[in-house]
């Protein structure tokens, strides 16, 4: 029995606001889909498969308008850039962005990028670097899940300008977290499933922090390569932050000792990072910040103050 069976009868009685969320997901799916200026037969068919899960909803808005186009886009089994382009502004005309701030759509449209991306259950350089300037177009997002996480990995990888087939591996499995496999007729679950095991990526740094310390509250978990945890703390005292020995929704940075593992993206540290990535799902503003990054942060202030 196909456990994904009636998810479409499901999507007739979606709501409004579900049925924004749908259009900012696929205005995503579009750009993710055509991010490396292609468009492949796996790749049509994701969209031809969001088609027909959808199609239930032909008689209401926004999907009576967008719909059609995208059954006339398809009609000639050939997906154009143009197609994509002229898709894309349509999604800007009926989307009515009453329903979510532009944060929220935002964060669901990054979802549907990565969704596009495994489009066809393939990954490119290309496809990454393409990634990479979309983040960097939407730095509005930082702060925010899974953004901060997404940009940190993105660059790691791509700091010898390649993706080796470890790295594209990671990424998958990374970025898999963010697809719901009902919406994809070409990602295995399974397959994702074992490159998760293989992959613990959970933890990422934020990368090029703004670390503000007085006022705020700091945690720190790992080995330092340049402190004990009692001159941590203290250090963040003297300056007028808040030390608190374990994650907690008031945590405004947890940093991570890099000792031992100064490159550490692809790297899972305990129970303090995996609470701090699940308060920063649940919507709380806690960055996760390298050892390294703090340092000079104090550095820098100390020059300042000085001059």
């Amino acid at each position: 029995m196909n456990p994904y069976a009636g998810i479409g009868e499901y999507r007739r009685f979606m709501g409004a606001a579900e049925a924004q969320k749908a259009i900012n997901s696929f205005r995503g799916l579009m750009e993710g889909i055509a991010i490396d200026g292609r468009v492949d037969a796996k790749e049509q068919a994701e969209l031809t498969n969001w088609y027909n899960l959808y199609r239930g909803q032909i008689d209401r808005h926004p999907f009576n308008e967008l719909l059609p186009a995208i059954d006339l886009a398809l009609s000639d089994g050939v997906l154009t850039t143009d197609e994509v382009s002229d898709l894309l502004w349509l999604c800007d005309q009926v989307s009515s962005g009453s329903y979510y701030d532009l944060i929220t759509s935002s964060v669901q449209a990054l979802h549907g990028v990565i969704h596009g991306l495994l489009a066809n259950n393939e990954l490119s350089t290309e496809e990454v670097i393409q990634l990479r300037g979309w983040l960097s177009d939407h730095s509005i997002l930082r702060g925010t899940y899974p953004f901060d996480e997404i940009y940190s990995l993105v660059e790691s990888v791509l700091e010898d300008g390649q993706v080796s087939e470890t790295e594209r591996n990671a990424l998958k499995a990374f970025f898999s977290e963010f697809v719901d496999i009902r919406d994809s007729c070409n990602l295995d679950e399974n397959e994702l499933s074992k490159l998760r095991e293989q992959y613990s990526i959970q933890g990422i740094c934020t990368k090029n922090p703004s670390i503000t310390i007085p006022g705020h509250s700091f945690c720190f978990t790992g080995a330092s390569t340049r402190a004990s945890r009692v001159e941590i703390a203290h250090e963040i005292s003297v300056r007028g932050g808040v030390f608190t020995p374990s994650v907690g929704k008031k945590t405004e940075y947890l940093i991570v000792g890099s000792e031992g593992n100064p490159c550490w993206a692809y790297s899972c540290y305990g129970r303090k990072v995996e609470k701090a990535v699940a308060l920063r799902k649940s919507g709380n503003n806690i960055a996760i910040v390298n050892e390294l990054d703090f340092w000079e942060t104090l550095d820098n202030t100390d020059s300042m103050e000085v001059v």
